[in-house]
């Protein structure tokens, strides 16, 4: 895991996301499932859903980058292009009924920035060796 960035950055924020989702039920007691306002974790606002995502996103990254590198590569791309899409979606949806996971113009700047990081080390680090061939 020291010598891949992939590997690093999914293991360390699949442990960040998971514990992020399992605080966040701290703050949900008596929040609606799909409540569009939430309980306020530091500046963030969440709802039960939007804890079970966190949950869920830490697992596949934790688990991916406890594998191996092509995984940890993948999990990081994705994810990284999932909170992009959030991220923007939430800049529309945050004060509209549709905001189903409780998004807040904290999490919009988490989630973009979060998906700048793992799409920046999901797309460019860990190339596979380009294979040389002899010249005549």
């Amino acid at each position: 895991m020291r010598t891949s960035p992939n590997r690093l950055l999914a293991t360390t924020f699949g442990a960040v996301y998971l514990l992020v989702g399992l605080l966040g039920f701290l703050v949900t007691a008596g929040v609606d499932f799909f409540a569009t306002e939430g309980g306020k974790l530091i500046i963030f606002e969440v709802n039960p859903l939007h804890n079970v995502i966190h949950l869920a996103i830490g697992a596949v990254l934790l688990i991916a980058g406890l594998g191996s590198v092509r995984a940890s590569k993948l999990a990081n791309s994705t994810v990284g292009a999932v909170y992009l899409l959030v991220g923007i979606l939430g800049l529309f949806l945050a004060s509209t009924s549709l905001n189903i996971i409780a998004l807040n113009g904290a999490d919009n700047v988490l989630h973009l920035a979060s998906a700048i990081v793992l799409l920046s080390v999901g797309l460019s680090q860990d190339k596979a060796p380009v294979a040389r061939t002899a010249r005549s």
